[in-house]
């Protein structure tokens, strides 16, 4: 399991390799990761989602160098994540 991190500080730790392979499968750009870091902008639901899975593939190839970004430090209103674990917790205790 994985510590979080900030996505300023993953920015900074990551290579240039990895920074641009986070943006393209986000759909974005490099640039507007920086914004996104610097809490010049919010991401969507869907983009903080797409960027936790892909910080996450990313640090697991890095050897510890780096840490997933969790999705709740990237939009407004982090409280949807929250939510959203609670409809899927009480899916799986209806389920069984």
């Amino acid at each position: 399991m994985f510590l979080p991190m900030e996505l300023k500080q993953f920015l900074r730790a990551a290579t240039k390799r990895e920074r641009a392979e986070v943006a393209a499968v986000c759909n974005n750009s490099v640039p507007y990761l920086y914004q996104l870091a610097g809490g010049h902008r919010r991401a969507s639901v869907l983009l903080a989602m797409q960027i936790e899975v892909m910080t996450r593939r990313v640090a697991e190839r890095c050897n510890g160098r780096l840490r997933m970004v969790p999705r709740e430090s990237l939009v407004k209103h982090p409280e949807v994540f929250v939510i959203e674990r609670e409809v899927q917790a009480v899916e799986c205790d209806t389920s069984q």
